[in-house]
């Protein structure tokens, strides 16, 4: 599937969730949706796949971007692995963030349609599987639970957050997210705050009994 620019994109979802709305999910063909849009049938099918394919294209290419991004940074011995995971979840609610009317509308049918609703839960659970892969690539050793756990948790918060944005009429600001990460990240004791070290401190390490025994490793070995 080739992917469209943004603009291009969004005018096919738009006009389909219209239709979605207008006329119901399963009364609505795909010779609809691309006469309403402007485009042919075929570019429309090499474009998206499906109806249901609409619905998800964001997440699509919002999952190759973090798959993308996160392997990048697995290496990188400075970089917070739970931070990172956290920062790229942050990337996801400021996609839909930025044009809530369509992600509302998207909401709404999604919520209307069984098969939708299906799809969103495995929608949802191949973020969390990406976090948990991350997590565990960037700290070998990392105990399998507390890298569900995290990724659980930080995919949950993020729903959470972002129904309160597609359910209400108002924008959520992307602090209310940050803040609630922040506070997830002092939970489980691997919150990223602390004071520059200098080169002639004395290092005195002291760690959360909750602190998974990877991420212990990772700061000692960051600190020495």
């Amino acid at each position: 599937m080739t992917a469209a620019p943004t603009s291009a994109r969004n005018a096919v979802v738009a006009a389909a969730l219209d239709l979605f709305v207008a006329q119901g999910f399963e009364a609505t063909s795909v010779e609809q949706i691309a006469q309403a849009a402007g485009v042919s049938r075929s570019t429309f099918f090499r474009q998206f796949g499906g109806k249901d394919d609409v619905v998800f294209s964001d997440h699509e290419v919002l999952l190759a971007q973090l798959r993308t991004s996160l392997g990048t940074l697995q290496d990188d011995p400075h970089e917070n692995p739970w931070a990172a995971a956290c920062a790229a979840s942050v990337e996801v609610f400021r996609h839909f963030a930025a044009e809530p009317e369509l992600a509302r509308r998207r909401y709404a049918v999604v919520r209307q349609v069984p098969a939708l609703r299906e799809r969103e839960i495995v929608t949802v659970f191949q973020y969390e599987r990406l976090f948990d892969e991350y997590l565990r690539s960037a700290l070998p050793g990392l105990d399998p639970v507390d890298a569900v756990a995290f990724s659980a948790a930080v995919t949950a918060v993020h729903n959470h957050v972002l129904r309160r944005l597609l359910r209400g009429t108002e924008d959520i600001p992307e602090s209310v997210l940050t803040d609630a990460y922040d506070r997830l990240m002092h939970r489980f004791g691997v919150h990223p705050g602390g004071h520059e070290a200098q080169e002639d401190d004395l290092v005195v390490a002291v760690f959360p009994r909750r602190m998974p025994g990877a991420e212990v490793a990772r700061r000692l070995r960051e600190s020495l």
